[in-house]
């Protein structure tokens, strides 16, 4: 696989930096989980990645850990600035200057921030929808007329923090290919959020998307591209943008009203979708209609056939009209619970993933990591003397010592 033989050693945290460590994993790379001592953990995207205990209010604790980065190629940090300095593992201590040479000056250090470092924010506690609040994207997402939604935590934590801090590793492993250095890789959530909402930003910012939120082609404000309910409950989603693809639509739409008696005394057009001062009407009507129905029905007008899963993805119009699917329905189309790695490579493609979801439990891998970095038997019994490995690890083994 593309990253074999690159290792990473990723202290635990919640999404970002699991998922950055996730997307390494599955490429190839040896993906180690420093884990606090008596944690209890749901972290879900854990796959192909292995854990050790290590209680970092004792020195050997740091000590080993300090030994693990410094024979690592990547660090994922994804505490508050300042925490893995006070603990004597910030970047200075890897990376060479003109002052002293560093123990590990091809390490790629990644530091995941909510807030930018350098800001008004950068010491305080947040969250997704705050940093997308001060991003400047959660104003233009849709909602009600109150207030717009937030889409679940997908935009700050995983696009604009995990995913673009496995890039910025990516991109320099690439450079030190050239430089033969590390560098560190800084990515806080509320410019990664601002840099993946490029388009929408730079599309306020030029006068482009002007006027109130809901008022815009992809903001809810059109209703040829919105999500519609149907008369079971479930969903379907219209996303006909283009106007060849709208009279499809609105081609098919039309021939259901119509055969089942249910078209009323208006009726839209091709011509409807340019026509703002309709587009209410058009809400209303297509409300009206994709409720006569369940959600299959509509699946198999737009499908040409009823809605089965295995075969969804080769069926269809122009319409850009498909159902939304449930995680489970999604699965079985998709043929797994996990979402398969992408992108597809040619020739380094990840094999299968494991078909349970299933957890990494702290301190699982915590022996074999520690004899890895050639430890002997005598030196990890003093660790777990000195408490490096937790307290509950240090009281088992006084108790078997008194046996």
């Amino acid at each position: 696989m593309s990253l074999n033989g690159i290792k990473v050693v990723e202290f635990a945290g919640l999404a970002p930096g699991p998922f950055a460590g996730l997307v390494l994993a599955h490429n190839g790379a040896s993906v180690i989980r420093i884990d606090r001592p008596s944690s209890t953990t749901r972290d879900l995207l854990c796959a192909g990645k292995r854990s050790i205990v290590l209680d970092m209010k004792t020195a050997s604790g740091v000590r080993v850990a300090k030994d693990l980065i410094a024979k690592a190629d990547v660090l994922i940090d994804p505490f508050r600035p300042g925490v893995l300095e006070k603990l004597g593992l910030g970047p200075e201590v890897f990376h060479s200057s003109d002052k002293r040479e560093g123990l590990n000056d091809k390490l790629i250090y990644a530091r995941l921030a909510g807030f930018p470092r350098n800001g008004t924010h950068s010491t305080m506690a947040g969250h997704d929808i705050n940093y997308i609040a001060l991003s400047g994207i959660l104003s233009m997402l849709p909602g009600t007329m109150d207030k717009p939604t937030f889409p679940l935590n997908l935009i700050a934590d995983f696009a604009g923090g995990g995913l673009l801090c496995a890039n910025g590793i990516l991109l320099a492993i690439i450079e030190r290919g050239r430089s033969g250095r590390g560098q560190v890789v800084n990515v806080d959530m509320v410019s990664g959020s601002r840099y993946v909402s490029s388009f929408p930003l730079l599309s306020a910012g030029s006068g482009v998307w002007g006027g109130p939120r809901g008022t815009h082609l992809l903001d809810g404000g059109a209703p040829f591209y919105d999500v519609y309910t149907c008369s079971d409950g479930k969903w379907m989603s219209v996303g006909c943008l283009e106007s060849q693809f709208f009279a499809q639509f609105i081609g098919r739409f039309n021939e259901v009203m119509k055969s089942s008696g249910k078209q009323g005394s208006w009726s839209p057009s091709q011509a409807t979708q340019s026509t703002i001062e309709d587009w209410p009407k058009l809400r209303k009507y297509l409300e009206d209609g994709f409720r006569t129905q369940p959600r299959d029905f509509w699946t198999e007008v737009f499908h040409g056939k009823a809605l089965v899963l295995i075969d969804l993805l080769s069926l269809g119009t122009d319409a850009c009209a498909v159902p939304v699917l449930s995680p489970a329905e999604a699965a079985q189309l998709y043929g797994s619970l996990y979402p398969i790695p992408h992108p597809e490579f040619s020739r380094t493609s990840p094999p299968p993933l494991q078909d349970g979801i299933k957890t990494l439990d702290p301190g699982k891998h915590t022996a074999d990591i520690l004899r890895e970095l050639g430890l002997s038997e005598e030196y990890i019994r003093q660790l777990i003397t000195e408490g490096a490995l937790g307290k509950e690890v240090r009281e088992l083994e006084r108790s078997k010592s008194k046996l």
